[in-house]
């Protein structure tokens, strides 16, 4: 059974690196129709993508490049951006250059339409899922879900700690899982990702009264200071002066209070640090979620997601 994956999961593999560094194979692959990944070296004047296939070249060509080139509905920035990055193709033809080279003539498109068919058409809400950070914006950022088709992912679905811009959690390129949300009055499928973060209790487990530990300034407020302590645990401290939002701290925790869905802080430092965005731990990577709720039974208060 084919597994349509976010584009650079197969370039590293051993099945992938023997094919492109056979002709033979590579012709065999071609009858077989098989998904393959190689980096594209240039995008030409005319947009097609060059990929460097180890035996041989391999071109892209345009429209060829993915869904929604053709008609205008994807832009060519969509062909640009791949340049030095892994694409995934079948290739449909060998053809010798003007210098007499062998060439391999790939689709990209192909590949999404298959993907679309067979797998993201039959995706339902609650499905959880791999996908890897392409882009990132103010609003959120885009994610590859299956052979470089991208799906929104909302700021605020990236985690119950609420952060400034999504580059404070990811980094391009970084493989995450998600989950489908649902779907856009287009038919394009919606991600989020908090869920997949543990629940309240879950994260508080990791925590006591009486430690200090780590935690990362994320919004100053008048009446105190918000500490993350995990994506999807945070605390509130008191207002110290001179505390900025992104700031590394150490806090000690006073309390945690499961019924009111609170802890209890105090920052003892804080101090400026430009470390990358740790990655995050996941409960969940695999299966389906038809409800998840992150708040206490015993708070009154019900934060929760619903996949039905």
């Amino acid at each position: 059974m084919t597994e349509y994956l976010p584009e650079g999961y197969l370039i590293e593999t051993q099945k992938n690196k023997s094919i492109l560094e056979n002709v033979e194979k590579l012709r065999e692959a071609m009858k077989n129709k098989t998904i393959l990944e190689a980096r594209a070296v240039v995008c030409t004047s005319k947009h097609d993508l060059i990929l460097e296939m180890g035996s041989i070249r391999g071109i892209i060509p345009r429209n060829e490049g993915a869904i929604g080139i053709e008609t205008g509905e994807t832009r060519d920035i969509a062909l640009i951006s791949r340049v030095n990055k892994p694409v995934c193709f079948v290739i449909t033809d060998f053809e010798n250059d003007k210098n007499g080279r062998l060439t391999a003539i790939c689709s990209r498109k192909a590949v999404q339409e298959e993907c679309t068919e067979n797998y993201l058409n039959k995706l339902v809400p609650g499905d959880v899922i791999p996908a890897v950070v392409t882009h990132m914006e103010n609003f959120g950022c885009f994610a590859d879900i299956g052979c470089g088709i991208s799906s929104l992912l909302p700021i605020d679905s990236i985690s119950i700690s609420r952060i400034s811009h999504p580059s404070d959690r990811f980094k391009s390129g970084q493989e995450i899982f998600a989950v489908v949300s649902g779907r856009d009055s287009f038919g394009r499928i919606c991600i989020s990702h908090k869920e997949l973060l543990g629940t309240w209790e879950e994260n508080a487990a990791n925590f006591s009264p009486g430690e200090t530990v780590a935690g990362i300034i994320r919004s100053v407020e008048d009446y105190g200071v918000f500490v993350e302590l995990a994506p999807n645990l945070a605390g509130l401290a008191e207002s110290c002066p001179k505390l900025v939002p992104g700031q590394q701290a150490c806090v000690y925790i006073k309390s945690l209070i499961p019924e009111k869905m609170k802890i209890k802080l105090i920052v003892v430092d804080s101090f400026d640090c430009a470390s990358p965005p740790p990655v995050p731990e996941y409960y969940i990577t695999k299966g389906h979620i038809d409800f998840w709720r992150y708040s206490p039974k015993s708070c009154s208060r019900e934060i929760s997601s619903s996949f039905g």
